[in-house]
């Protein structure tokens, strides 16, 4: 076996691990979006839409556990019967289990405040 492929091999094995383990690790915001869930909040959006991946990234790896719930339909063109049905208009779209609704980026502190769940960075 040649030397350069040896390294090679070992790099990438190398990166495939740490890629792994890093997947796995727990989020920083683990606890925060675990409530949310548990109280029954909700995350409205779409696949295309970038204040959805802007809202998920405000998460970082704990998006991971978002009670999200994907609107679209898989060529973007349509709205899933389920959205419809809760006539969700804007994403993202936040809905409380006291029917109120925040749309758009929400700031994680809003969140907190409107969830009661505690927001700990």
């Amino acid at each position: 076996m040649n030397k350069t492929f040896l390294i090679i091999l070992i790099l990438v094995a190398g990166l495939v691990g740490f890629f792994i383990y890093n997947s796995n690790r727990p989020g920083e915001l683990d606890e925060f979006a675990l409530c949310l869930k548990d109280r029954g909040v909700k995350f409205w959006g779409a696949f295309w839409c970038p204040h959805c991946q802007n809202q998920k990234k405000m998460f970082g790896r704990s998006e991971r556990l978002l009670p999200y719930i994907e609107c679209s339909t898989p060529d973007g063109k349509n709205q899933l019967q389920i959205c419809i049905d809760k006539e969700i208009k804007g994403y993202p779209t936040w809905e409380f289990p006291d029917g109120s609704r925040l749309e758009g980026e929400v700031p994680l502190s809003q969140l907190s405040e409107k969830s009661g769940c505690v927001l700990t960075q």
